[in-house]
């Protein structure tokens, strides 16, 4: 009976309601890199800023729609296999993704120029600074509701 009666007295927390709705709002990326140590970097800098990220090491799932939608896609120019240009130009392409910003990453000397013209919304050059990288990432997912929703 008194266990019943200190349950009852519990009370929803301000703090508790605050963090469902910070986690609710957790905003989605994913990467597509072929080189393993890139992956690694920037999954600890995205997951320590507080992003959900999924990592993927070539674009092939993204032509099979094999992949939950995110907020923002970050994509290498150079992946084994198949171009990340080409891959964003597949993304904007589609109805379900056009919508979703794309960030090309590269070292290429013209990745600017090439970016924009393959329809990215924005470009990182490697080696990338963190602050860099977060402030564009920033940049691009904020003014964005989420867009998460399952791929069928």
């Amino acid at each position: 009976m008194e266990k019943n009666n200190r349950l009852n007295r519990i009370k929803p927390s301000g703090r508790n309601l605050r963090l469902a709705k910070t986690l609710s709002m957790t905003k989605r990326i994913l990467v597509v890199d072929d080189d393993p140590a890139v992956r690694d970097v920037l999954s600890i800098i995205l997951m320590k800023a507080g992003y959900e990220v999924e990592m993927m090491e070539d674009g092939n799932r993204l032509y099979k729609n094999n992949y939950t939608l995110p907020d923002l896609f970050i994509i290498d120019k150079l992946l084994s296999g198949v171009n990340g240009l080409e891959v964003c130009r597949h993304l904007k392409a589609q109805k379900r993704t056009e919508h979703i910003p794309v960030v090309m990453i590269s070292a290429s000397p013209n990745i600017s120029a090439q970016a924009e013209e393959a329809g990215a919304e924005d470009y990182i050059e490697k080696p990338f600074d963190r602050d860099h990288l977060l402030k564009v990432i920033e940049t691009n997912i904020r003014p964005k509701e989420s867009n998460r929703h399952p791929v069928p």
